[in-house]
């Protein structure tokens, strides 16, 4: 069994004053040949490699706080910690220290920080080798005391002299008797000076003086004090809101009082830096390094011990996952859990992979599961907020789960990716922040980039063939629904077979996001997403909004097309060719008339890519078809480019045929097969209207029942588009809105495809 009492943690100051941990091991001290003395060494318990390697300087300024640290800087902006598991094994340590520093064990700190600059001015004056001398601690004579502290500031040294002078006479609880002296007379001034004294002991910045004034029976009286700032008219209430309005909830009672007076400590040290003290000035902002240092390790300690008590865990767990536990109390529970998992991102990783690993071994996933089943909005929302910190933390360890699920369950719907889907789908959010929030974690859980582990070399095809088996249909439901019909109430004369577009706002927002998501899907899955497009014929169903209002709908559902053709994938071009779903495209601009807006530069982008990368295919479906439409485009280039390639591959192909004699009819072997499949048009299209129109509406029916009568009001920005072409004369972003609304007025610049 390992010494207990050497077990030690590394830990290392960063640029932004935060303390980086740098592993677990065991700390010896002993002489090293090439440093020429006594060293500290740390070797890792895991792999017993080399943690730290520091010899013993004899004008080093070691420091021992809170019993179990030992904090020193090697060299500037270069500060290290030892944390000890047991205070015996730090007193041996720094025992060992004080003896080849020649000091005093009994002392907190075995040297005066003085830098060149220090030394040369107090060399002028000797009296200040001895420790301040304090007034006595007397009403009469507060103003005296606060003047001392405040002056001492600009000094390490004097700083360092007062601190040991603070501690070695008891003053502080004195000064803190005074105050409540000072309080029962409601002397203002005296009062006033104690927020001065106090403020400025704070700004010396000694662990051994937090532990007296954060000791139970100080820290209120502290907080008292930092209540009258004479600046203020009136004191602020913080001991108020600390004792009346802040209250601890206990949802599982903690049995250890230590952990208990340690949460209490955290939260309202915490308080007193973050709420009462000042933003601390430039030439202050170091003053306050140890209090966050103190914070932090107080936050080590406590989720350590949450994580040891198997037993409290186990039981939160418990109440958590019971049908007979009331909804405020589950409610409670999964605050818990969520403020916990939020605290535990202030840890460093090892401490926060340990943390989550607890959690998931006591079954964190099967309870989100539940939770996330629920009719009660606030649990489902803190569930979602847990979630995202173990999506965050391991995705494989959640998709691991997630494949599991359906040997378990036989109702798809529960699944706990289809229970997200259908968060996302139903928020009640106006502004749609948890839709867009899950739409991330769906993002990270199906993006092949942090599916490479070596340890399941086949974890993305098992992933992807179950979220396209199990949960693709349930992301894409609201799409198919609002794109499944036709108009059949339209006026005789107008145009037929225009589907319904969705022009109400909320929906709109909910398709973009669903949206953005395929399109991810469309650049990164390439096998598992192209059989679900033929299959489904999703894209001709996404281009339906093109005819939407909401100019960033139709953005999204144009970028889809925009990432297919980029694959230049000849699948996907047979596929458009077939269905001839460049149509709503180029009506999409015609209708946009002579508006140079961003529409308009999209299309105008993805056929200039189609023109530039000579994509043959598709050039000549463009041409044979659309020719005549766009020909009277001439302020770009692009269309004319395209005739003028479709003109050198016919010539091409003429003097090839001519060369080889080959038939004027003869096809090669990609045309035969399209025209082959053309005699089975027909019954395929239907087929596939037929199978979407069954699979998909009464899933999104079923999971649309809970959003009738919620308002939804923002605008999402559509992302940017890639190389989109410039125009001169662009118009301001207001004078196209009302170019849109004169649009939907006046008739079409140019005639509509099929009109």
């Amino acid at each position: 069994m390992s010494d207990t009492r050497r077990r030690v943690k590394v830990y290392t100051l960063n640029e932004d004053r935060q303390w980086d941990d740098r592993g677990t091991g065991h700390v010896s001290s002993t002489y090293v040949e090439r440093l020429k003395g006594i060293s500290l060494l740390v070797r890792a318990e895991s792999d017993g490699s080399l943690l730290l390697e520091s010899k013993i300087s004899p004008n080093t300024a070691y420091q021992k706080q809170q019993d179990t640290l030992i904090v020193w800087s090697e060299a500037e902006n270069y500060d290290l910690a030892l944390s000890f598991q047991e205070k015996a094994g730090c007193d041996e340590i720094w025992e060992k220290i004080c003896q080849v520093q020649g000091k005093d064990p009994s002392l907190e700190i075995t040297q005066d920080p003085i830098d060149e600059s220090e030394e040369e001015r107090f060399e002028e004056m000797p009296e200040t080798s001895h420790l301040v001398e304090l007034p006595a601690c007397e009403l009469a004579r507060l103003e005296e005391i606060a003047d001392l502290v405040t002056s001492v500031l600009s000094s390490p040294i004097r700083r360092e002299k007062l601190a040991l002078a603070l501690m070695s006479e008891g003053y502080i609880k004195k000064l803190l008797q005074l105050f409540r002296t000072c309080e029962d007379l409601d002397n203002r001034e005296g009062l006033h000076h104690l927020y001065e004294i106090v403020r400025g002991v704070l700004f010396l910045n000694k662990a051994t003086l937090f532990e007296v004034m954060f000791s139970d029976d100080c820290i209120m009286d502290v907080v008292g004090c930092l209540e009258y700032d004479p600046a203020l008219v009136q004191p602020k209430r913080h001991r108020e809101f600390l004792t009346k309005t802040a209250k601890f909830k206990e949802v599982i009672p903690i049995t250890d009082s230590e952990l208990r007076q340690k949460i209490h400590q955290t939260y309202r040290v915490q308080y007193i830096q973050d709420i009462i003290l000042p933003t601390p000035s430039v030439f202050e902002e170091n003053f306050l390094s140890t209090l966050t240092s103190f914070i932090f390790f107080n936050k080590v300690e406590i989720v350590s011990m949450l994580q040891e008590d198997e037993k409290f865990l186990t039981e939160v767990f418990a109440q958590l996952t019971d049908e007979a536990t009331e909804e405020g109390k589950r409610r409670e529970l999964v605050n818990f859990f969520k403020e916990f998992c939020a605290f535990s991102q202030t840890l460093q990783p090892q401490n926060r992979d340990a943390f989550f690993k607890t959690l998931a071994n006591l079954g964190i996933l099967p309870a989100l599961e539940i939770i996330m089943g629920m009719d009660d909005l606030q649990v489902r929302a803190a569930a979602t907020d847990i979630f995202s910190y173990l999506v965050e933390f391991s995705p494989s360890m959640v998709r691991e789960f997630v494949m599991q699920e359906p040997q378990q369950a036989d109702d798809d719907d529960v699944l706990l990716i289809n229970l997200v889907i259908k968060q996302m789908i139903c928020d009640s959010d106006p502004e749609l922040g948890g839709a867009v929030q899950l739409m991330g974690l769906l993002r990270t859980l199906i993006d092949p980039e942090n599916m490479l582990a070596p340890t399941n070399k086949t974890e993305k095809t098992e992933f992807l063939s179950f979220f396209y088996k199990y949960c693709m249909h349930v992301l894409t439901a609201p799409l198919l629904a609002n794109t499944a019909e036709e108009r059949k109430d339209l006026p005789e004369g107008t145009t037929k077979g225009i589907p319904v577009c969705p022009d109400n706002f909320q929906t709109a927002q909910l398709l973009a996001l669903i949206l953005e998501l395929l399109t991810f899907c469309v650049e990164h899955h390439t096998y598992h997403i192209k059989n679900y497009i033929m299959n489904k014929d999703l894209l001709r169903r996404v281009l339906v909004l093109m005819n939407s209002k909401h100019t960033f709908l139709a953005l999204c559902a144009l970028r889809f097309m925009r990432r297919i053709i980029g694959l230049k994938d000849e699948y996907y071009n047979r596929y458009i060719i077939k269905g001839n779903l460049f149509e709503p495209v180029i009506n999409a601009l015609l209708d946009n008339g002579t508006r140079y807006n961003l529409l308009n530069s999209a299309i105008i982008e993805l056929f200039e890519f189609i023109k530039v990368e000579d994509i043959k295919s598709l050039i000549a479906h463009i041409v044979d078809n659309f020719y005549k439409a766009l020909e009277s485009i001439e302020y770009v280039q692009t269309f004319k480019g395209l005739k003028g390639r479709y003109e050198q591959e016919k010539d091409r192909q003429s003097r090839g045929l001519s060369r080889y004699r080959r038939d004027a009819r003869a096809l090669d072997d990609d045309e035969e097969m399209w025209f082959n499949e053309d005699e089975d048009e027909d019954d395929a299209d239907a087929g596939v209207e037929k199978r979407v129109d069954e699979d998909f509406p009464e899933a999104y029916g079923k999971y649309m029942g809970a959003k009738k009568g919620i308002p939804y009001y923002f605008c999402l920005k559509c992302a940017g588009l890639v190389g989109l072409v410039d125009y001169p004369d662009d118009e301001d972003e207001e004078d196209e809105e009302e170019d849109d609304d004169e649009e939907e007025m006046s008739p079409r610049k140019r005639p509509r495809l099929g009109s």
